[in-house]
């Protein structure tokens, strides 16, 4: 993996993680936190959209609505297992 890979990785957890907290309202994790929810969200997307059937296409518009919507279901894991 190339500097240029990395440095996209970054760029879109980055977004991917600050949608995702203004998405679930209560959750700011500054640009680190973003980042790391966005990488982990995306390995979460990654693992369950294909097996639900949900495929979104390529390209980096993609990439971060992807990495959103596991960002989300990450987000809201949180969220349940702090209220148990």
């Amino acid at each position: 993996m190339g500097i240029e890979s990395l440095l996209i990785l970054v760029i879109i957890g980055a977004v991917a993680g600050w949608l995702a907290g203004r998405l679930v309202s209560g959750y700011g994790f500054g640009l680190i936190g973003n980042i790391v929810v966005g990488i982990v969200g995306a390995f979460i997307a990654s693992f369950i959209l294909p097996r639900v059937g949900l495929a979104i296409g390529g390209g980096i518009l993609a990439s971060i609505i992807h990495a959103t919507i596991g960002a989300v279901i990450l987000l809201v894991l949180l969220r349940v297992v702090k209220r148990v």
